[in-house]
């Protein structure tokens, strides 16, 4: 039922969408009148998504804001509409993360600047749609539909080899896509013509078909996430990628990965997800480690950044497979705090390279002497990073570790160490670019700007907000966490006999 009497997710959809199209039919040389309906579309689409935070019901876990509409009768495909506990919290970050990509986007993209924001909200109306889509199919083009844009995004505004990271972001995306349109249509074919996804969580599966179809989508999943050893685009995508794609990347796009684990493998699969969830939370652990200690090793800006995206989703899909309720919120919320922590690092990274041109690391030091508010800033978004107690970070990665513990105590020893790798090498890069001698680059650097400052001012709001009060974002997950677990702990079978096994293994 949609409590508020009009179609708010196909206007949230559709805005952004709408708004390209107008900067369709404005002449590329009127390029401020492009860039400020841009932001406007943007502004508009986020003020319309606060009504679904406000007028949420946290008491229930059935799905809210419901549209559902017949659209190819003869394939049973529906435009189906709708979001609950787990999708909500995305939609409106991604709105929000868009504004914020435009304003730091104002002055630094100077070549084709009507294309440009075109891409940026056909991605933002595709996004949206994949976190509020009930029927497979619909929710398939909306996953396929940001993969052009994003594509063009990195192509034609990112750095050297930006062709390079291009194409592979796109082949890896691709190839993971299919597999996971096989298991789509099988599932069709099995459950008795149905793409309904809410029908389709309702039937019950054999095993062994079960497995099939959860290694189908997590090829697309563990992509997008992306998981160890389907990882090797991100570092490129981010580091090629213009300031906008990276913090769209970071902040949205890797946690349609997780999201779909949660919306999709869980809730279908439920004895292989039990299955499956000890090899899945191991190459977390592995993720976990592994990204943060290449991290140590880089010399670039935004691939260290890139990396320890890499550290920091292994968090979200170990708090995911836990299959506890500590570990799935924890898993949740962190996801949301990854888009609002990677995302500031990724726009502060962007304000002090079109300053100096730079990404390398060597090449700053001492920029804590000519830019305070920009290094106070960065010190923030370090410390949240390295989830000092009060931030966000701290809250996120607290419940997962927790969650961990309580599926296997060695899982959550090992994620631990990760914390302290994150601080090893967030706070030496700190060290490097605000301390240490002052490098020539760096000398006569003006501070942020009121747009920059106003473009980083959410991000730093949240990260306190939801450290000091992490219940107003918690709460509205309750309900669809517990019956998602409920839900997975009603199928046993033969998962708990592999399950075991796997355990074993690990001990």
């Amino acid at each position: 039922m949609n409590k508020l009497g009009y179609p708010i997710l196909s206007v949230l959809i559709f805005l952004p969408v709408a708004g390209a199209l107008l900067l369709l039919l404005i002449n590329r040389s009127r390029e401020n009148l492009i860039k400020w309906l841009s932001l406007v579309t943007s502004i508009a689409t986020f003020i319309i998504s606060i009504p679904l935070f406000t007028n949420f019901d946290k008491g229930t876990y059935l799905m809210q804001f419901v549209e559902n509409t017949e659209w190819i009768k003869s394939l049973n495909i529906n435009y189906h509409l709708g979001i609950d506990g787990i999708s909500i919290l995305f939609v409106l970050l991604s709105a929000l993360i868009t504004i914020l990509c435009i304003l730091i986007s104002w002055n630094s993209i100077t070549l084709k600047v009507k294309e440009f924001y075109i891409s940026l909200l056909v991605i933002e109306g595709a996004i949206i749609g994949v976190f509020c889509s009930l029927d497979l199919v619909l929710f398939y083009l909306f996953w396929e539909a940001m993969l052009i844009p994003m594509y063009l995004l990195i192509g034609v505004w990112g750095g050297e080899k930006r062709i390079y990271a291009a194409i592979k972001f796109f082949l890896y995306t691709l190839a993971g896509s299919v597999l996971m349109l096989v298991g789509i249509i099988v599932l069709y074919f099995h459950s008795g013509s149905t793409f309904n996804l809410l029908e389709l969580i309702e039937k019950t599966y054999p095993y062994k078909l079960q497995l099939w179809l959860f290694w189908a989508f997590f090829a697309a999943f563990a992509v997008k996430v992306p998981m160890i050893p389907v990882h090797t685009w991100l570092p490129d995508a981010h580091t090629e990628a213009p300031t906008a794609g990276s913090v769209i990347l970071a902040a949205v796009l890797i946690k349609m990965g997780a999201y779909g684990f949660l919306r999709f493998s869980l809730p279908l699969f439920p004895e292989a997800s039990k299955a499956m969830a000890p090899a899945m939370m191991i190459l977390s652990v592995i993720a976990i480690i592994y990204g943060g200690i290449i991290c140590l090793a880089q010399t670039d800006l935004k691939r260290l950044i890139a990396y320890s995206s890499v550290s920091h989703m292994g968090f979200v899909t170990l708090g995911i497979f836990a299959l506890n309720f500590q570990g799935m919120e924890g898993g949740i919320l962190q996801m949301i705090n990854h888009g609002i922590i990677t995302g500031g690092l990724f726009l502060s990274v962007g304000i002090i390279y079109d300053r100096t041109h730079t990404r390398q690391i060597s090449e700053y030091g001492g920029v804590a002497s000519v830019m305070p508010v920009y290094s106070g800033v960065f010190m923030v978004l370090t410390l949240a990073a390295i989830a000092l107690p009060g931030t966000n970070g701290f809250i996120g990665e607290f419940l997962i570790i927790l969650g961990g513990f309580k599926a296997k105590q060695l899982i959550g020893i090992l994620a631990a160490s990760g914390v302290v790798i994150g601080a090893a090498y967030m706070l030496w890069f700190y060290q490097r670019i605000f301390f240490m001698e002052t490098n020539r680059k760096v000398k006569g650097l003006n501070d942020i700007n009121l747009r920059e400052a106003v473009a980083l001012l959410p991000m730093i709001i949240l990260i306190f907000w939801i450290g000091i009060y992490p219940e107003a974002f918690l709460s509205v997950m309750h309900e669809s966490v517990r019956n998602l677990i409920s839900h997975i702990n009603s199928h046993t079978g033969n998962s708990a006999m592999i399950e075991k096994n796997i355990l074993e293994i690990i001990r």
